[in-house]
C-alpha cells in the first residue's frame, strides 16, 4: 500500500531482565504517556529510523532485541505502521525537553503500563516479557545484487555489486549498528565481502561460506560456534538451510535482505527478516 505511513521506534529498556524498567515520554502536543518512536525520512531504513528516533527523543543509544508487534492505527485518514522493539539502553548522552518531548520517565513494567495513555502501548509490554529480552544477535546477510552471472566473463568468486547491490550495502550499514555486531564473517566471493565493507572491512573470509564449499554440517556448526553478536553474509544456495538447521525455521531472503536471530544460551529464540 503506497499511502502507508511508517514509522518505527523502541521499548527501551534498563537493569536486570526479570524486573526492568522502560521509558515513557510525555509529548505535550498530544499531553500523552507513550514510547519513543517517529516516522521515517525518506530513503531510510526502519531499523535505522528506530535508532534515530529513539537517540533523538532520549538521548540514549539501544542495543535492539526481538521486534515486538508493529502497531496499526489511523492517522489523518491515512494508515499508519510503527514497527517496535525491544532496545536495551546501552549509551545515555542525557534527555534534553524539547517542544516534542518535554518529560522521560523510568518507571518498572506494571508503572509504566498504568501511566501508558494508549491500550495498543500497553500490548508491548504484554510482548515484551513474553520471551528473554537479553539476547545475542545473529545477522545472516544474503549479498546485494550482483548483475548477472551468465553476462559475467570472469571467475564467479571476483563478480563484483553492481549500482542497486552497493546502495543495499550501504542502507545496511544504517541497519547493523542496531546490532552492534563485533564479528564481521563472509564468503570468500566479491559481492559478500562488499556487501559488509561499507560497515566495516575487519571481515574474516571463511570458505565454509561459499556456495562451492558449503557443508551441511560443517557451515551450521561454524555458524552455531559464533557466542558474540555477529554479521555473516552469504548466498541464496547457503543461507536457507543454514536458518533452517539454526532455528527450524524457512526463511527465503532476496538479493540485499537479512535475516536476525535473537539467541539466548545458545538457542533461537526470534527469527526477524527484512529488506534492504
Amino acid at each position: 500500500m503506497t499511502d502507508l505511513l511508517r514509522a518505527a521506534g523502541a521499548v527501551v529498556w534498563r537493569g536486570e531482565e526479570s524486573r526492568p524498567e522502560v521509558a515513557v515520554i510525555h509529548r505535550p502536543n498530544y499531553d500523552d504517556w507513550t514510547f519513543p518512536k517517529g516516522k521515517l525520512k525518506s530513503g531510510e531504513h526502519v531499523i535505522a529510523a528506530g535508532l534515530r528516533e529513539v537517540r533523538e527523543e532520549t538521548g540514549m543509544t539501544v542495543l535492539l532485541g526481538r521486534a515486538l508487534p508493529p502497531i496499526h492505527y489511523l492517522s489523518s485518514g491515512r494508515l499508519k505502521r510503527v514497527d517496535y522493539w525491544a532496545g536495551q539502553a546501552v549509551a545515555d548522552d542525557g534527555f534534553e525537553p524539547g517542544e516534542e518531548v518535554d518529560e522521560l520517565r523510568w518507571l518498572p513494567v506494571e508503572e509504566a503500563r498504568r501511566l501508558l495513555t494508549y491500550e495498543w502501548d500497553a500490548g508491548l509490554l504484554r510482548s515484551l516479557r513474553v520471551a528473554p529480552l537479553d539476547t545475542v544477535p545473529l545477522v545472516l546477510v544474503r549479498h546485494g545484487s550482483a548483475g548477472s552471472r551468465s553476462e559475467w566473463d570472469g571467475d564467479d568468486a571476483t563478480r563484483p555489486l553492481d549500482t542497486d547491490g552497493g546502495a543495499q550495502a550501504e542502507r545496511l550499514a544504517t541497519a547493523l549498528p542496531a546490532y552492534r555486531p563485533e564479528l564481521l564473517m563472509s564468503s570468500p566471493s566479491a559481492r559478500c565481502v562488499q556487501t559488509l565493507e561499507p560497515y566495516g572491512t575487519e571481515i574474516k573470509i571463511e570458505p565454509l561460506l561459499s556456495e562451492e564449499s558449503q557443508d551441511p554440517q560443517k557451515t551450521p556448526a561454524l555458524v552455531r560456534d559464533i557466542t558474540v553478536p555477529a554479521a555473516v553474509c552469504s548466498h541464496g544456495k547457503v543461507l536457507p538451510g543454514l536458518i533452517d538447521t539454526l532455528s527450524g525455521k524457512s526463511v527465503h531472503l532476496r538479493k540485499g535482505a537479512f535475516a536476525v536471530l535473537h539467541r539466548r544460551d545458545g538457542e533461537v529464540v526470534s527469527v526477524e527478516r527484512y529488506a534492504t
